[in-house]
């Protein structure tokens, strides 16, 4: 495996190894790490809110199962978040003052008024904007997790990062079929 040099510095020729052991010595968070963690925070937040929406109603019971998944495993994946950001010495939001930008530039986020014609919808009606709405939001998460993959550095988020790939993934093929 080749590794580039420093600017001036020859690039480095080692083992698969070598490369790995290299890597793990120094897995400091870097920006994208933080920005991802605490913009996940907020996805899977409003993923939740969707969710909670679902037994009152959702008519399909398969909505309502995949909406259950969906809770099962976000919540977790937000403590998780949380408690990195904390390990590393990091708040949960950004500044105020990068606050709102970040949300409004974040992929997959269903607008207010999305989510207004949400809680006012039941039924077969509910289901499909339901399955619409979080599928795009999966799509968002896609997104900022291949993102982070690329420019992050902590390798316990480039983990997290594949877990979100992975589930959400297979939660959007599931849910296209429903549709």
């Amino acid at each position: 495996m080749i590794v580039p040099g420093k600017p001036g510095e020859a690039n480095q020729k080692l083992s698969a190894e070598e490369a790995a052991r290299q890597r793990a010595e120094d897995d400091s968070p870097n920006s994208a790490d933080v920005a991802y963690a605490r913009m996940m925070i907020e996805h899977h937040t409003q993923a939740l809110e969707m969710t909670e929406l679902v037994p009152d109603r959702a008519e399909s019971t398969k909505v309502k199962a995949l909406a259950e998944r969906i809770a099962a495993a976000q919540g977790p994946e937000i403590a998780a978040m949380k408690g990195w950001l904390k390990n590393h010495g990091k708040s949960e939001k950004a500044g105020e003052s990068d606050g709102h930008e970040q949300h409004a530039s974040m992929p997959g986020m269903a607008t207010e008024a999305q989510l207004e014609k949400l809680r006012a919808a039941h039924g077969k009606a509910f289901d499909q904007l339901f399955l619409t709405l979080m599928i795009t939001h999966h799509d968002g998460a896609l997104t900022m997790a291949t993102d982070v993959k690329g420019q992050g550095n902590n390798i316990v988020i480039e983990e997290m990062a594949d877990e979100v790939v992975a589930q959400q993934t297979s939660e959007i093929t599931r849910m296209r079929d429903m549709l």
